[in-house]
């Protein structure tokens, strides 16, 4: 913390990160789409809670 009271923070290499992997989810999920214009939208969205779609799988690959 910083003397005039306020705090420092350094999350700009998570946000880096968290960016460049939603381009990848993005490029991917819109690759795989039909190419139309809801199919486009709708790769963006998934591109968004990829994280979702991979602890779905995983969780169904373990049997739990």
């Amino acid at each position: 913390m910083a003397r005039d009271g306020r705090s420092i923070v350094r999350d700009g290499p998570w946000g880096f990160i968290f960016l460049v992997a939603y381009i990848g989810a993005a490029i991917y999920f819109v690759s795989a789409s039909d190419g139309s214009f809801w199919g486009v939208v709708l790769g963006l969205l998934q591109a968004i809670v990829w994280p979702a779609y991979v602890v779905f799988h995983v969780l169904q690959a373990i049997g739990a």
